[in-house]
């Protein structure tokens, strides 16, 4: 893989059918892109992460106010989520918001001014960007124009979609964490998205994102005012595997690298809860959304187990120069 592709979103109206095919070929050839010419400014993203700090700088004892509801998909959580790869949890916080009855997930006016009304101009941001992307894979996929708009719909009360703010335990704090762990060399371990797709935001020289593809770790790097995007599962399915969901990582700093906390935001397009995801030739079967992200979390949580009994019996991992525990490839394949 010589680079990712970037999709051009200018002139939007006047060339849907051309932005269709090249978000085809990207989207069937790495499952990773970058996205130019959007309608998001810098100065919009750099208040958004500016509002994230905000939060995570929080005494621990205000930010437990607001748990992660899982039903809700709302709330913070710190060191839960675990992966199969690994079978130990990432070593990060987040703080996730969903378009609706999740207020009383969010912090107060007087803890952080202006909180809520940054989060919400954002939110309907990266919404509007998604909405473009959407269109133009259900022209790409030969769906009705607008048959991915509607099934991700913000309006409706099961909408899924949800950003994550999210914040990587300063590489200090994490060798001493690791230390024994199978995460070894990942902040984040290899996985892949059951979601549509994400739209990330990281912060420059907070380098580690990679994507295995073609059997080698391939680092993303977008500008300051790319935006990432990712396919999940969900459109792979939609697409009867025409295109690809790839494994990705957030890895540790090397010594030449940043080695402070480490910031990206996430919006994540799911499809609403009671939508049909089915194919067309494959996978003809008929799954609600929700249904879909449950078989998904079970399935994982059984790979997850799988993992931690296998790392009591036996490893997999093999030592990399500087003495810290990686997993070989074999082993990083997850639903």
């Amino acid at each position: 893989m010589t680079g990712f592709l970037r999709i051009d979103l200018s002139d939007f109206d006047n060339r849907k059918e051309e932005i269709a095919k090249d978000l085809m070929k990207a989207a069937s050839e790495h499952g990773f892109f970058y996205v130019i010419n959007h309608d998001i400014p810098v100065k919009d993203i750099r208040t958004m992460f500016d509002t994230s700090h905000s939060f995570f700088n929080l005494p621990e004892n205000i930010k437990e106010n607001y748990p992660m509801d899982y039903p809700r998909n709302a709330g913070w959580e710190k060191i839960s989520q675990v992966r199969p790869s690994t079978g130990v949890a990432d070593l990060k916080e987040s703080i996730q918001f969903s378009f609706h009855n999740t207020f009383d997930l969010r912090p107060s006016e007087k803890e952080i001014p202006g909180f809520n009304h940054t989060v919400e101009d954002f939110m309907e941001q990266c919404n509007n960007v998604s909405q473009q992307l959407l269109i133009c894979f259900a022209i790409g996929l030969g769906f009705p124009h607008d048959f991915f708009t509607r099934c991700h719909d913000i309006s409706q009360p099961d909408c899924l979609n949800s950003l994550r703010c999210m914040r990587y335990f300063e590489h200090k704090s994490q060798k001493q964490q690791t230390k024994t762990s199978k995460i070894g060399a990942c902040r984040v371990g290899a996985h892949n998205d059951i979601n549509t797709f994400s739209l990330l935001f990281q912060q420059p020289g907070q380098k580690g994102l990679e994507v295995y593809h073609d059997n080698k770790w391939t680092a993303v790097t977008p500008k300051e005012d790319e935006i990432v995007c990712n396919v999940g599962d969900m459109i792979v399915r939609w697409s009867d595997d025409r295109l690809q969901s790839n494994l990705h990582r957030v890895r540790n700093p090397t010594s030449e690298e940043y080695q402070g906390p480490r910031y990206a935001l996430e919006y994540i397009n799911e499809a609403n809860r009671s939508v049909i995801i089915q194919g067309r030739t494959k996978y003809t079967k008929p799954i609600t959304a929700g249904e879909f992200l449950m078989i998904a979390m079970e399935k994982n949580y059984r790979a997850i187990k799988a993992a931690q009994a296998m790392s009591a019996t036996s490893s997999t991992a093999v030592t990399t120069s500087s003495g810290e525990t990686s997993l070989s490839p074999p082993a990083l394949v997850l639903v």
